[in-house]
């Protein structure tokens, strides 16, 4: 199996706190109560009535700023400061889905087929997911009929998950859902937001902690983070190209005079963990990342990496309870 999706990163930041508005861009009229916020982090505020935010980024300065609102594609705001306010302005989101309705007992059976394949391919399948919920799925629509050898899915709302395994609800803004019948291969991007950590106030913290422990070990925040801090080599993590030649740090990571670091390789990289493997192919070369384990888009993945589906997410606030598993990372 395999999987696309878009993660956007942006280079260093001085900014301390960001102000701007956010319009459409159509009609350039003020767009109230949208998301402004920090993909894959707890860090977030809203536009007003007249469309003004403003974000405090002392703690994410690194991070690219992304703005979505029910019925836009997300934007992602990599160049910022705090001495010039943002205009963003969104692009709405408009479905030419005219077969879509769903009236017949036979396009009722193939939306809860379709439903069924979207979430296993959005949440995934592990044990987490299992103890996943999206809490407005009714929001979801699919294409029924048109580009029939790929199911296609599309919501102008963010799709509210709660995730009972690892103890978060997160607001997740799609932009796109594809999935590849013939190859079956799963492209989705979007943005999300952690808005509540559910295991502040429920009992059972050890078991949160332990599940969230088991899916930082191996995952993608895990591998960068290990080749943030150059620890490769003393980690359960094994980087060999397809000659099955062992690769050491400084033959994949590359950093610039800004101490910027990037992931960079001519072939595909086969990642080991203990016992799992995984198959890297870069589409777009280098890819940069951060200590926190945030990555550029331009990555395909394979293998146990690519089965970590939105249910095995952790927010980039994430520090482990395994001191051996992480150096110390602060946001």
């Amino acid at each position: 199996m395999q999987l696309f999706f878009l993660l956007h990163i942006c280079l260093a930041s001085n900014a301390q706190e960001v102000t701007g508005r956010v319009l459409d861009k159509e009609s350039n009229q003020p767009i109230c109560f949208a998301t402004v916020y920090f993909n894959g982090t707890f860090i977030g505020t809203s536009t007003d009535d007249k469309g003004y935010f403003q974000l405090n980024v002392k703690k994410s300065s690194e991070m690219p700023i992304t703005i979505s609102a029910i019925g836009y594609y997300s934007h992602n705001e990599h160049n910022y400061s705090d001495s010039i306010p943002l205009v963003i302005r969104l692009q709405p989101k408009i479905y030419e889905l005219k077969d879509a309705t769903v009236s017949a007992e036979s396009l009722e059976r193939k939306r809860r087929r379709y439903l069924r394949l979207f979430k296993e391919e959005f949440l995934g399948t592990t044990t987490n997911a299992e103890k996943c919920e999206i809490l407005n799925e009714e929001d979801i629509t699919f294409n029924y009929y048109s580009d029939k050898d790929t199911v296609k899915a599309f919501t102008s709302k963010p799709l509210v998950v709660v995730n009972r395994a690892l103890g978060y609800k997160i607001n997740y803004y799609l932009d796109k859902f594809e999935y590849y019948k013939k190859d079956g291969a799963t492209f989705f991007t979007g943005n999300m937001i952690f808005e509540e950590d559910l295991s502040v106030a429920a009992d059972g913290k050890q078991a949160f902690k332990h599940r969230r422990q088991a899916s930082y070990n191996g995952s993608r925040m895990h591998f960068f983070r290990v080749l943030w801090f150059e620890g490769l080599e003393a980690s359960a993590f094994r980087i060999r190209n397809t000659d099955y030649t062992l690769l050491s740090t400084p033959e994949i990571v590359q950093m610039d005079k800004s101490f910027n670091k990037f992931l960079e390789y001519s072939g595909k990289l086969l990642i080991s963990y203990e016992n799992s493997r995984s198959l890297i192919e870069f589409i777009n070369s280098p890819v940069y990342f951060d200590k926190t384990g945030f990555f550029n888009p331009g990555i395909k993945w394979s293998g146990k990496m690519a089965l970590q589906r939105v249910a095995d997410w952790l927010p980039y606030e994430y520090k482990p309870s395994d001191p051996v598993s992480e150096s110390s990372v602060e946001l």
